[in-house]
């Protein structure tokens, strides 16, 4: 009995930890770390480092992604193209001219800014950390740099791999797991007639999870629909309460101050104050219906004074969302992980257009319609059905409103009050119109 027990609790935690970083909408999504030798120095080799990221709808935004690890042994890089590490370490020990670009055991690298010397750079590089989500841009979801590293391997068997990575993109939320030696790279020439490979290859994988970046969510959702008058807010402290103290009144003078809307080091948001406390507010508008079709209107309201949204995603389950008619300014994208099942929908801006979410205030909102044709076997207006099972923005999962707030339809009196009413307005419009 004892012996049973402990197997139950073994495989619930292994199997709470692999579910962490799962997402059920994005379940192949990673960031993936390749590292091919391209070739063997002296005392090393030279490595083309390429980061991948896989994931549908989840970016890497300014201020742009942070790797780290440790070497094995004691290392060194010589040199980076395409990327820097952020601090040099104790070098004293070589002597001359020849001083490494970085002597430390667990060097942590970010990427260059454009605009640096052409020989400083490489394919893919200095884009200040920013990386696409794979769903919005697969050309420009990859970020790579060179690394010439001393001190180390000079062969396949001799060469040791670094290990304990770490991934901020900007901030918290990646696990990566140890390098794994896969088969090497191939690379063709331009005319296709001849390849070539890497002298080594490892990757390693990093995913997300909401939960280590905080306990509590950064967004919300709210609902309304053209029959019933209420609004259904976010529910109360859905991000938490804990900057409640040190938010901005809308309206009062502090909001236009000068430095509001610079950002901190540290990423800590300043927060309009609000009931619910999220930086992000999604609305759901059920906005009309038609005999074969039915319209929503949806909305983005950023409400933190420091941060501006580049390249924002916003990710609605909904079982219409297979029949997807035209989307009137967000682009959009369905997302099918499973095949069979097409229940999913990515919108996001439109390049120049309202790819940027401005900062809390009244530019800090986009928003767009989507016109779904009907079918006849599931629509209904009744029980919530209209609206979404869940809303992502940014990757991160929104907070929804109980299921006994949403809007409901109108008791039977009223529906046939509201029929009749408009049979009526119609006839009159009618008999206005052949008089006229």
């Amino acid at each position: 009995m004892v012996l049973k027990f402990s197997l139950w609790a073994i495989l619930l935690f292994v199997f709470s930890q692999n579910s962490v970083a799962f997402d059920p909408l994005d379940p192949f999504g990673n960031i993936t770390i390749k590292w091919d030798v391209i070739s063997w120095t002296p005392d090393g080799y030279v490595a083309l480092v390429t980061m991948n990221n896989f994931q549908m709808y989840r970016h890497i935004m300014t201020p742009g992604w942070t790797l780290g690890w440790n070497w094995a042994k004691k290392e060194v890089i010589w040199s980076m193209v395409g990327a820097q590490t952020t601090e040099q370490g104790d070098c004293s020990k070589f002597k001359g001219g020849n001083v490494p670009h970085c002597c430390k055991r667990d060097p942590v690298v970010v990427d260059l800014l454009p605009g640096v010397p052409y020989n400083q750079q490489i394919a893919n590089c200095c884009k200040g950390g920013v990386v696409s989500s794979y769903g919005q841009d697969p050309s420009a979801a990859v970020s790579a740099f060179q690394v010439s590293v001393g001190l180390a391997g000079t062969s396949n068997k001799t060469v040791k791999l670094p290990k304990n990575f770490t991934l901020l993109a900007p901030g918290p939320g990646y696990t990566c797991g140890p390098a794994t030696i896969v088969p090497s790279t191939v690379y063709w020439t331009k005319d296709r007639r001849r390849k070539t490979q890497a002298l080594m290859t490892w990757n390693v994988t990093c995913t997300y999870s909401q939960f280590l970046v905080s306990k509590h969510p950064s967004c919300c959702v709210s609902f309304s629909s053209f029959y019933n008058e209420t609004i259904t807010p976010c529910p109360s402290c859905s991000c938490g309460c804990h900057n409640k103290d040190k938010c901005i009144k809308s309206g009062s003078k502090r909001a236009t101050s000068v430095g509001v809307n610079t950002p901190r080091k540290d990423n800590e948001p300043l927060l309009q104050c609000t009931h619910h406390m999220c930086p992000i507010r999604v609305h759901w508008h059920v906005k009309q219906n038609y005999k074969d079709y039915w319209r929503v209107k949806l909305a983005v309201t950023n409400f933190n004074y420091r941060l501006n949204y580049t390249q924002w995603t916003l990710v609605a389950q909904h079982p219409n969302l297979n029949n997807v008619t035209q989307v009137f300014s967000f682009d959009y994208k369905p997302l099918v992980p499973y095949q069979s099942i097409n229940d999913t929908a990515m919108f996001y801006g439109m390049k120049f257009y309202n790819d940027l979410l401005m900062e809390a205030g009244p530019f800090g909102n986009v928003q767009s319609e989507v016109l779904m044709q009907k079918d006849k076997n599931t629509f209904t207006f009744k029980q919530g059905w209209a609206f979404p099972r869940k809303v992502y923005f940014n990757g991160d999962e929104c907070m929804l409103p109980p299921p006994e707030a949403y809007p409901s339809l109108p008791n039977d009196a009223k529906i046939e009050a509201i029929t009749i009413s408009a049979i009526v307005a119609s006839m009159i419009w009618l008999i206005h119109l052949f008089i006229w």
